[in-house]
């Protein structure tokens, strides 16, 4: 974990209540995929954390949706620096992925696939992308997902865009050797009963300080007590005990 101040270089709607945000600084920290950064904003007493979606060089790239009044009050920062902690969690396992790993991200999920299916197509592998949205208003970074090369299937609930479901409808359909999953926690229940494969899942809960010290985001798994923040929030498929 690193804390360090970065400058907003870009801060762009995708969708209605979605953004990008671009930021320069020391990135050194961001060791794997599927880690986080954790992001200090004024008048807030709680860091916010959000999902690295890229880093290139020494820019990072967060895709965050707006829920509520921090995120409300990032959105609108078009200029500045951020008080960022960056490098945390545990992020995704590479070595597991096989020849030709399936990544499947729903909503704010998405955005830590991008990143992921960047390094894996870096080592050479066949990577095919599945998009889960509501509706078609919804829908972002499907065209930069193929610009990198990766096979990409789109769902709607709704069915306004790609293909109508869910993304376990397209799931069932593929061949893979390793699934790769973030998204909520229904999504993460639905892909872990329907896939066929070893698979990794990334948790998105709520986080106190965001680096495993106030325990307020743990989880119980086949080895005890895990903190989402710290341990995860990646889990492997073998470890997960769902609670009703």
């Amino acid at each position: 974990m690193k804390q360090g101040f970065f400058e907003i270089i870009e801060n762009i709607p995708l969708t209605d209540s979605v953004y990008k945000m671009t930021l320069k600084g020391d990135v050194s920290a961001i060791t794997a995929p599927g880690q986080f950064v954790n992001i200090k904003l004024e008048g807030l007493y709680l860091r916010r954390p959000i999902s690295v979606c890229d880093v290139e060089g020494n820019t990072l790239t967060i895709i965050y949706k707006v829920v509520g009044k921090g995120t409300q009050q990032l959105s609108q920062m078009q200029e500045g620096t951020l008080d960022v902690l960056t490098g945390l969690g545990n992020g995704y396992d590479l070595t597991a992925a096989g020849d030709s790993p399936v990544l499947l991200g729903g909503g704010v999920g998405v955005p830590p696939m991008y990143l992921l299916a960047k390094k894996l197509l870096a080592e050479g592998k066949k990577v095919r992308v599945i998009l889960g949205f509501n509706t078609a208003a919804e829908v972002f970074y499907e065209e930069q997902f193929r610009a990198l090369g990766a096979s990409v299937a789109v769902t709607t609930v709704d069915g306004s865009y790609g293909t109508k479901g869910f993304v376990t409808d397209v799931l069932n359909t593929e061949s893979y050797s390793h699934f790769y999953t973030c998204g909520p926690e229904p999504m993460l229940k639905a892909v872990y009963k329907a896939s066929t494969t070893s698979g990794q899942m990334s948790f998105e809960k709520r986080m106190g300080c965001g680096f495993g010290a106030c325990m307020g985001c743990s989880c119980k798994t086949i080895t005890g007590y895990k903190r989402i923040c710290k341990e995860g929030p990646v889990m492997r498929k073998e470890e997960i005990l769902w609670e009703d």
